[in-house]
């Protein structure tokens, strides 16, 4: 049994006491790995070491003569100086900004706008020059750190390499910090419009992570590797904070591109992730099948269901694997398991995954396998767990039981409400928008449909999720769309027909399966115009509505628009979380949608 060293949220105080605590606790453990481009090897630093290198920042931002309560920006990848920045702010009483690192130049001007941010922490020069044009929307903005080379100055701004302004070092004088101070103004993915500013205090997140830690236990030997954004709370409270209260070890990832080999060579304990990862690792799988033939799907299938079986035994549910079973099992492992979880480094312990409903089929897949995978539920507005599955109480179809302090109940039409030390302070600047989703009686209106069962959550949708047809029938688009994405053959789905006389679909299509369909039906795969070909549509619906069986008749796909064009964060249809953007979408594609329904 792993020993464990964790620091309760009254040991550390507040964030930046955690840390120090940290320090003393375990000075030479490693605490970060992170890959030097420059020299292509991987750099350790301990926790002793991490201190002197945050006392460095922290003398940085002293000199910047900042007081308690401003507000301080971080537009990083996730990295060291990430951290060291963040550990410095917290430490003089200053509030972080986080911004996601490949966000648009003008949404990250509006954060540091809206925030009132007085220095901002940059990794690229280029980001800083696109973000300049802007300028006019930050006023009180006084620096700007560059981490690989500084852009001119402009009038009334400074703008420094970060070696030029680590070396203006002024005294430290460390304020009292108490935990219902504020910590950190989150922005929201902002998918209807523009982000919300959260408010966080220390007392929020430290509350958050000790309940954590009452449900899924942390070790020093835990090795995290971290690829979610640190601007996301979920990784940050469970990838960041989390580890750093047990003592564990946490690797930077090098690149979404090089996850795969990360997985393969630093074989983390414990993995912080999406949804989106395990279902596009699904269809990858049953997407190599199609050409492996019939013996190897049919080897795949059956490791599923007696995975299945051999889990829901092991928590105390459904029935004993029969002696066909557990002889076949062995064999399976060796011919399929084996092999997928050494994609995965092959020593998890632990999965987490969040920001988004995780397709139970896929999810009893990986869990069959032996992948460990707890599905939570939260919002940046509770730090952000709600809720979430334990090791030896694993239901894949629900997010658990709420955490330990965490307080649920059911308001109107089912919609999940949240009380609790978790629950933020506040949008930044915005009473009316905090008084719409948190009531007199301080329960916080989650916006999501829940049913509670035997103490477990279950969410059911989004109250604005909901499509209601012409006809009056009432369809829950994420489901839809959740089953829609099962065939391989779809990549991303927007499911639309609110006041339509029928449901549509906008699909983006895999590459690999549109090829194949293309060869089948005989069209050009690489002519545009064969996306509408009538022969293809056909297919296609058929394909996506065979997937809809289990639901009612109104809820079948009439009519369906494809595209090979992939949703991004870039082209702004996507969030940093990997979550759609419906609306965005919608008014991207409005004439086409139109045309979905033209003569009807």
């Amino acid at each position: 049994m792993p020993s464990t060293d964790f620091i309760t949220m009254t040991e550390a105080g507040h964030l930046a006491g955690l840390f120090r605590c940290r320090v003393r606790r375990t000075p030479d453990a490693i605490a970060y790995r992170q890959y030097d481009s420059v020299a292509s090897r991987w750099l350790s630093f301990s926790w002793a070491e991490t201190a002197q290198l945050v006392d460095r920042w922290q003398g940085a931002l002293a000199h910047a003569g900042l007081n308690p309560g401003d507000r301080v920006a971080v537009m990083l990848r996730n990295s060291v100086e990430w951290l060291l920045f963040e550990q410095a702010a917290l430490s003089l009483g200053l509030v972080v900004v986080p911004i996601y690192n490949q966000d648009n130049a003008g949404n990250a001007a509006y954060i540091i706008g809206n925030s009132g941010s007085r220095l901002v922490l940059v990794g690229e020069r280029a980001q800083w020059v696109e973000i300049a044009q802007y300028s006019d929307q930050f006023a009180e903005l006084e620096t700007v750190v560059v981490l690989d080379q500084a852009a001119e100055s402009a009038e009334g701004l400074k703008v420094c390499h970060v070696e030029e302004w680590l070396n203006q070092t002024g005294a430290v004088a460390a304020p009292d910090i108490a935990l219902d101070d504020l910590a950190t103004i989150v922005y929201t993915s902002g998918t209807t419009g523009r982000p919300k500013g959260v408010m966080l205090s220390h007392g929020n997140i430290l509350a958050n992570v000790e309940a954590i830690s009452r449900i899924v236990p942390g070790y020093p030997e835990d090795v995290y590797l971290s690829f979610l954004p640190l601007s996301h709370m979920l990784e940050r409270t469970v990838g960041y904070y989390y580890p750093m209260c047990a003592g564990s070890q946490v690797v930077f990832a090098r690149s979404i591109k090089a996850l795969g080999d990360d997985l393969r060579n630093i074989r983390p304990t414990v993995l912080v992730s999406v949804p989106r990862m395990f279902e596009r690792a699904h269809s990858r799988i049953e997407q190599s099948l199609e050409s492996k033939g019939a013996l190897a799907k049919r080897l795949f299938q059956l490791a599923t269901r007696i995975g299945n079986i051999r889990f829901e035994w092991s928590q105390g549910r459904g029935r004993p694997p029969s002696l066909r079973e557990r002889l076949l099992w062995p064999v399976l492992h060796t011919l399929v398991v084996k092999k997928i979880l050494a994609e995965l480094g092959g020593r998890l312990r632990v999965v987490i995954s969040g920001g988004g409903p995780l397709d139970e089929a896929v999810a009893r897949c990986f869990i069959g396998f032996g992948l460990p995978i707890l599905q939570g539920y939260g919002l940046t507005e509770t730090s952000p767990v709600v809720s979430g599955n334990r090791l030896q109480d694993n239901m894949p179809d629900s997010v658990g039981p709420p955490l330990p302090g965490v307080k649920l109940r059911l308001g109107q039409a089912n919609e999940l409400l949240v009380a609790g030390p978790t629950v933020m302070l506040g949008y930044w600047q915005r009473p009316e928008a905090t008084a719409e989703v948190i009531d007199p009686d301080g329960w916080l209106h989650t916006g999501d449909i829940a049913e509670i069962s035997d103490a477990r959550v279950y969410i059911r949708g989004r109250i604005k999720d909901i499509l209601v047809t012409s006809t009056g029938e009432k369809v829950p688009r994420v489901d839809l769309e959740m089953a829609i994405g099962r065939d391989t053959l779809s990549e991303q789905v927007v499911v639309v027909g609110e006041g339509k006389p029928y449901l549509a679909a906008l699909i983006v299509l895999r590459a690999e399966g549109w090829r194949s369909l293309a060869a089948e039906l005989g069209v050009d795969a690489e002519d545009p115009a064969s996306l509408n070909a009538e022969a293809v549509k056909k297919v296609v619906l058929e394909r996506i509505n065979a997937q809809l069986a289990a639901f009612p008749a109104y809820a079948r796909i009439r009519a369906v628009y494809l595209t090979l064009e992939p949703w991004t964060i870039d082209n702004g249809l996507m969030t940093a979380t990997q979550k759609l953007r419906r609306k965005q979408i919608m008014e991207r594609y409005q004439q086409v949608i139109d045309t979905l329904y033209t003569g009807h």
